[in-house]
């Protein structure tokens, strides 16, 4: 079995996209065997001490039966082996996944019946609208002779954005009696990323190579030698093709052209998941429309060759897995089901950050850290500011996507501001809500430019806008 630390996988290579995975743990599941074991020990002892030997005779009959059951659903149960597979591992919102069950039994007795079930994960079932959704069933209930092999085919729809839990597999037998019943999981489970949804944004002007409008550097990094602007006296160890010969020459003294630094440096998009800010009525359409415009921002400014980066107080999915890992320690069925499934525990105090970056590879990380992304009641955005302010690039618009704005939330952005950052916000929030004039009122009045995003449409057109500087 892979280390729990190791077995989420990220992988997105579509050329090795079938997976396995071998048989694991097994426990015991109390039943009424154990019941039936003391009765007939206490009626046998009963019948040694009064001599009745029709009731011990019935009781040898009695336990020699439990004792070939007991036998037979243990025989039955360890001899079972499986393999399961996946088709791939990373799949498109609307695409299909396949998955392969193959159990072998590779004892000497035929198995009598034998249920099969590969574990999903329930909210994502149980969710409305669900996030996905089965093509076939998931349990399979058969006889497998001595040798024999049966296969479980089915396929999962990927509704929304997720990281996803596919199996493990719980196989459950027993004897004819129903006196001894035992289960294990056979197979460790898969993970399927599905990244978010990208929506175009109109009006975003490539070309201009300034995201979300103009931004002014406050800490020039470099000059851009298309834009002069102006001549100042020449500094020892100015390079001659900075040297300004016109103005030399008429003044008879050496003159050196200043350049403007370059207007764009990218952006930094903070995403505000902490399940406070997320109410019951809006879900899970809000936390989705804030992924996906997170995600469409990310991939407008890396077009245009710019670095993006993204901050987020929401839990990592995958390093949740890796810390917490996945149970498969049971004792009854009902616990077992419960075990096999992502724990639940949605604290986080440190932030998710993807540095702001340029590179090939850049949008791809943000977009598999959009699509693991859960919220999360650990760090308020307020807190997460504080804590990442000094990782974060000045030159860098800074765009926070939040559902709401506490008090605390716009001093700590107005601060940035103050501090020489380009901010903006993009508040997911609906007009008829009674708190968004006091959400936007208190953003600027710290001087927050603030865009309203209610639905995809309107986040198509939320760029279209110069930002007032």
């Amino acid at each position: 079995m892979p280390d729990r630390a190791t077995s989420p996988s990220l992988e997105t290579d579509s050329s090795d996209a079938t997976r396995r995975s071998t048989a694991t743990g097994q426990r015991r599941e109390p039943s009424r065997g154990l019941l039936w074991w003391l009765a007939g020990f206490l009626l046998l002892l009963l019948g040694l001490a009064l001599q009745l030997s029709l009731l011990v005779y019935a009781m040898y009959v009695l336990l020699t039966i439990l004792a070939l059951s007991a036998y037979l659903a243990r025989e039955w149960t360890e001899n079972v082996t499986a393999e399961r597979e996946c088709s791939r591992l990373t799949a498109q919102i609307g695409e299909k996944v396949a998955v392969i069950i193959t159990i072998h039994n590779a004892g000497r007795w035929t198995i009598p019946w034998l249920l099969l079930e590969d574990s999903l994960p329930r909210k994502a079932l149980s969710q409305k609208p669900p996030r996905i959704q089965l093509d076939r069933k998931r349990i399979s209930l058969t006889r497998l002779k001595a040798g024999a092999q049966h296969s479980l085919l089915y396929q999962i729809q990927f509704l929304m954005r997720g990281y996803y839990q596919l199996g493990p597999t719980l196989l459950e037998s027993g004897d004819l009696f129903g006196l001894n019943r035992r289960f294990r999981i056979v197979t460790e489970p898969h993970f399927i990323l599905v990244p978010p949804r990208i929506v175009p944004l109109l009006g975003y002007d490539v070309m201009s190579r300034r995201p979300m409008g103009e931004v002014r550097i406050t800490h020039q990094q470099y000059a851009d030698p298309s834009r002069v602007s102006g001549v100042r006296s020449y500094e020892r160890g100015d390079p001659m093709n900075q040297i300004h010969w016109k103005t030399t020459a008429r003044t008879g003294t050496l003159h050196s052209k200043t350049f403007e630094p370059s207007t764009v440096a990218g952006a930094t998009i903070v995403l505000d998941f902490h399940v406070a800010g997320y109410t019951a009525r809006g879900e899970p359409h809000r936390s989705e429309l804030a992924v996906t415009a997170a995600a469409s921002l990310a991939n407008s400014v890396s077009l245009m060759g710019e670095q993006i980066g993204l901050v987020t107080n929401g839990r990592d999915a995958a390093d949740r897995i890796r810390q917490e890992g996945w149970s498969h320690e049971f004792q009854t069925r009902a616990l077992a089901q419960a075990a096999v499934g992502m724990l639940d525990a949605n604290d986080r105090l440190a932030p998710v950050q993807v540095p702001t970056r340029r590179g090939v590879e850049q949008l791809s990380r943000i977009l598999q850290t959009l699509a693991r992304v859960e919220l999360s009641d650990g760090l308020p955005l307020a807190d997460l500011v504080i804590e990442t302010a000094g990782r974060i690039p000045r030159d860098a618009t800074l765009i926070a996507i939040l559902p709401d704005a506490t008090p605390e939330t716009a001093l700590a952005l107005g601060s940035l501001r103050r501090r020489g950052f380009a901010v903006t916000v993009i508040l997911i929030m609906y007009t008829q809500e009674d708190r968004y004039s006091e959400v936007a009122g208190r953003l600027h009045a710290e001087g927050i430019d603030v865009r309203l995003v209610e639905d995809e449409q309107m986040l198509t057109v939320c760029c279209s806008q110069q930002l007032a500087r």
